[in-house]
């Protein structure tokens, strides 16, 4: 559950331990080398000397006169074994359908393959890297996986939410569709009674009408009773906060609403820093105006930028960071970078990157892709792919294409929108990191600044498909970031409204063994079906095959003309 904006931090970092880059790998020595090749044609080896010692053993072991009768054995047999055959055949590869099928939805993998790889391999001379690892490592690494996803899926105040009255509600008055979720607009709600409340709201009539306003479901509801507080007190700033974000139909009201609220806010805020050492209270006070104040600030910084006044906008938000610079949390950097961005401002951009863009800090798709941005831009006007594949890629070419992978490993759903190989809908008021719902609000504002740059996503285009295959699968295993959380599919359809599809990676393909399994079923049980219903015809198909397969000088009894000499038709005269 969010719990303002400081219950939806991040519990895990990104990892510390910097990867190798894709697709390149340490040179092996020529003893390595060897040992891969043995190991590689151990296979085939083993292969070939069968077959030599089954040709050497074919007079001793009788193989073609034991072979002979098997084929006058099956030509012998009726139809109705036929048909118990293939139905038994049928049966048998249907439960192994089901069993593969029922196994690769509980383990993400094929029971065959699994096996496969685990048992018979190392037989066969493959090697499997998680032998020679310790146990208590990978035991380590399996409970910090475990924790780490019970971290990551915490949702995030959406740092560019759009405005209820004016932007998501007039969408609902042009579509008639719900933009928002209940279990959104519920988070949401809590975030508001834990950002615009406090344990002295009984000593205010106002405060305590705005406590059962942001309890209220019904959006009338709450605007009702924001006005009975303005009316018991005409400097009441959550009221005007309140009529702002659902009254008001156009971003202008809204500005004109926030200013009032910034006016009260500020006189509140300068009242509470008075008192803030009285009482334990007065502190909690002092942190409930304080919240109120820098969210009517923000909220104002937005409207500037949405009516076009974009360095004001940005000066807004830089005096903001200065003046509560313990307030990281609240991802008022996002904003600004957005912002910069519309400047067309780099320099600042980057000066912003390199002061958020740490370890120390939960990673975002905005701090991630608008470093692939920065370092696509110096060489997107220029990049061929036709040319990079001839001379290779250049330090530049190669930094910027690294940079990608680790925005598409970081968050592997915003290429699609920012190709716009998939729709974008309105963004949700929470996002969850690393989540297709966290794709959208990105892409929803940013992809105006990958237009703007020449090239940058015929780059984007041209790299992020190697990197899908590049990204680690499965889940547990993470080359630049904390493994890939298992639960944003459940999360983003919280968040999502249900006209959306919502994005799901990694995208589980069937294994081949299942595809196998599935057509030798069906094929099988197809087969069966003929042989029960057309039994002389199926007959003839089944010997004409049995020839093909063993052509000798000689035929089985039984399959000579019937107004013909058997010998003569078998050519057994010429002996």
């Amino acid at each position: 559950m969010a719990d303002g904006y400081g219950s939806c931090e991040a519990g895990a970092a990104a990892a510390t331990a910097p990867a190798p880059a894709p697709g390149l790998s340490p040179p092996l020595g020529w003893k390595e080398r060897l040992r891969a090749g043995l190991a590689g044609t151990g296979a085939s080896l083993w292969f070939v000397a069968g077959l030599g010692l089954l040709y050497a053993l074919r007079v001793p072991l009788r193989l073609c006169e034991n072979l002979a009768a098997v084929t006058v054995f099956l030509n012998s047999l009726t139809p109705k074994f036929y048909v118990a055959l293939t139905g038994t055949s049928s049966l048998i590869s249907g439960v192994i359908f089901i069993f593969e099928w029922w196994y690769f939805h509980k383990h993400g993998t094929s029971f065959i393959e699994q096996v496969s790889v685990s048992h018979l391999r190392p037989l066969m001379g493959g090697t499997e890297s998680s032998i020679s690892e310790p146990v208590s490592l990978s035991s380590n690494r399996q409970s910090e996986a475990g924790r780490q996803n019970l971290s990551e899926c915490k949702v995030w105040r959406n740092p560019l939410n759009l405005f209820r009255g004016a932007e998501y509600r007039r969408y609902t008055w042009v579509t008639g569709k719900e933009p928002l979720t209940y279990y959104d607009m519920n988070l949401s709600a809590q975030d508001h009674q834990t950002l615009f409340t406090c344990d002295t709201d009984i000593l205010r009539p106002s405060d305590t009408v705005m406590q059962k306003a942001w309890r209220e479901r019904n959006p009338p509801a709450r605007i009702k009773a924001a006005y009975q507080a303005l009316e018991l007190n005409n400097d009441c700033a959550t009221a005007y906060v309140l009529l702002a974000e659902e009254e008001a139909t156009t971003i202008v009201d809204a500005e004109r609403l926030f200013k009032q609220a910034l006016k009260a806010g500020e006189t509140i805020y300068r009242r509470s820093q008075q008192c803030q050492h009285h009482s334990p209270q007065h502190e909690a006070q002092l942190r409930r105006d304080t919240n109120v104040l820098v969210y009517i600030k923000r909220r104002l910084a937005m409207c500037a930028r949405k009516l076009g006044r974009i360095r004001e906008a940005v000066k807004i938000m830089r005096d903001l960071m200065k003046e509560f610079p313990l307030l990281t949390m609240l991802n008022i950097h996002e904003n600004l970078l957005e912002s910069l961005l519309e400047l067309q401002a780099y320099a600042d951009v980057q000066a912003v990157l390199a002061k958020y863009d740490d370890i120390s800090l939960p990673k975002s798709a905005a701090i991630c892709y608008t470093a692939a941005l920065l370092k696509t831009r110096t060489v997107s006007d220029k990049f061929s792919p036709e040319t990079a594949s001839r001379r290779g890629l250049s330090t530049a070419e190669i930094n910027a294409v690294e940079a990608i992978h680790r925005a598409v490993e970081f968050n592997p759903h915003v290429p699609k929108y920012l190709l716009e190989m998939k729709s974008l809908i309105l963004p949700p008021e929470h996002i969850l990191k690393r989540g297709d719902s966290e794709a959208i609000a990105y892409a929803f504002f940013h992809l105006q600044h990958w237009k703007r740059i020449e090239g940058a996503l015929n780059l984007l285009q041209c790299t992020w498909e190697g990197t899908f295959r590049m990204i680690p699968y499965p889940l547990e295993k993470g080359h630049l970031f904390y493994p890939y959380p298992s639960c944003t599919e459940t999360a983003d359809r919280e968040l999502l409204p249900n006209f959306h599809h919502v994005s799901v990676y990694p995208k589980k393909e069937l294994p081949f063994f299942i595809h196998f399994t599935a057509g030798l079923c069906s094929s099988t049980a197809m087969i069966a079906l003929l042989t029960h219903q057309f039994p002389e015809i199926m007959g003839i198909f089944a010997k004409a095959a049995l020839r093909l397969w063993h052509p000798q000088p000689w035929a089985p009894l039984g399959f000579e003309e019937e107004t013909g000499d058997v010998k003569s038709d078998l050519g057994l005269s010429d002996w």
